[in-house]
């Protein structure tokens, strides 16, 4: 660990710039709808407050390339940011305004500067642009690992003028990580499902070298599959993946990892809710019909997995094992969500989740309050599993990427 805490700073009488992610969905009138990401950030917040310093936040919402968008304005987080913080929150309009505060946003307990991304040299980590924002503080918080891929101004630039620490969400998630995968307890393994091997080619590379196990399930399953003879009907799949499949295959192989594919799946003719399936084996030797499809993993399929998360202690998640937003062909997924939860409950598995699609199906099984941890970072969790550096951790090491 290379990177400070808040721990390791005396913030007492300091202004501290937090980089925060609070790009939160709204819905058309404004409203926040879902509040997790500003709910994530408070104990840094608060625990900045507690020890005397004056957190000035930095984040981005939406887009907006550059130039100024009335409706990215952060002014519609506000609201929500002030009712899970339980502070006085101000909204700092334009960079000008946060060098020269008023009355009423020095009063404040917390300032927010509008949208970062509104100034062209936030994208391009312009270093002038950075100074100007390192100026407005005496202490750098990195607190947004979901931007930490970024090499922005809010990110890296800045970490480079000022003393600089990881907030708590951030501690936590490069804490979760590390002990996922950095220095994990052995045996180790992970669930890697989804529709498409192509946008996680990278990640099963790095994935095959590192594991014990890797459990592969979703769409991206079928390519698998369909790379070692098996017809699969008109079950989504990339046969010009083919190829790089049977290649990470033999990868596995060499570095003693064991690639378990579904054995089974629900078959159906139709992808809509309760359309009617049957149970067919998988293997090389299937054949569907040209209008059938997997769309989920089987009973038996279950039960391999069950038997490779108890030989496990760690696992880590992403994506799910088949089309979950629908019934019944949900059922792999939270079947094994559940399981790994129930082993995690007991003390007998470290478990990681993160992505979208993955964070979805958890909280569907009703289980993700029960995993290790669970990441909202979406695209940097996937750069971290693939092994890259991620530009917003170096910059916390000292390091330029």
């Amino acid at each position: 660990m290379g990177w400070k805490s808040l721990d390791d700073m005396n913030v007492t009488g300091k202004r501290v710039l937090v980089r925060v992610d609070i790009n939160v969905p709204v819905d058309g009138s404004g409203r926040v709808t879902d509040a997790t990401r500003i709910e994530r950030i408070v104990p840094t917040v608060h625990d900045i407050l507690a020890k005397g310093g004056k957190p000035i936040l930095l984040a981005h919402f939406g887009r907006p390339k550059g130039q100024v968008k009335l409706d990215l304005s952060l002014a519609q987080v506000l609201p929500a940011l002030r009712t899970e913080l339980a502070r006085s929150v101000v909204l700092l309009e334009t960079l000008e305004g946060a060098e020269h505060l008023t009355q009423e946003a020095k009063q404040a307990e917390v300032l927010l500067l509008e949208n970062i991304r509104f100034h062209p040299g936030e994208e391009s980590n312009d270093p002038e642009f950075a100074k100007r924002l390192a100026a407005l503080g005496d202490i750098y918080c990195n607190d947004a690992f979901s931007a930490a891929h970024r090499a922005h101004a809010s990110t890296t630039g800045i970490a480079h003028l000022l003393p600089a620490c990881a907030g708590r969400l951030m501690q936590a998630e490069l804490s979760a990580l590390e002990s996922a995968l950095g220095k994990p307890e052995r045996p180790v393994g992970a669930v890697v499902g989804g529709a498409k091997v192509s946008t996680k080619i990278a990640l099963l590379e790095n994935l095959v070298n590192r594991l014990d196990t890797l459990i592969i399930g979703g769409g991206m399953a079928n390519t698998f599959l369909g790379a070692t003879g098996a017809n699969l009907g008109a079950s989504l799949q990339e046969p010009d993946l083919y190829d790089i499949a049977r290649d990470i295959i033999a990868q596995a192989k060499r570095a003693g990892c064991r690639v378990i594919l579904p054995e089974d799946g629900l078959v159906a003719r139709n992808f809509a809710a309760d359309a009617p399936y049957e149970v067919k084996q998988l293997n090389h030797a299937t054949e569907l019909d040209a209008d059938q499809m997997v769309l989920d993993a089987g009973p038996a399929s279950i039960d391999v997995a069950r038997a490779a998360f108890e030989g496990m202690k760690t696992v880590i998640w992403n994506g799910p094992m088949g089309a979950f937003e629908i019934s019944p062909f949900d059922t792999a997924t939270v079947a094994a969500a559940r399981i790994v939860a129930e082993r995690t409950k007991d003390g007998a598995l470290v478990s990681v989740a993160g992505g979208g699609d993955t964070v979805a199906a958890l909280n569907k099984a009703g289980v993700a309050d029960d995993f290790s941890y669970i990441s909202t970072a979406g695209g940097a969790f996937l750069e971290w599993m693939e092994g890259k550096t991620l530009p917003g951790v170096a910059a916390l090491e000292g390091r330029a990427v």
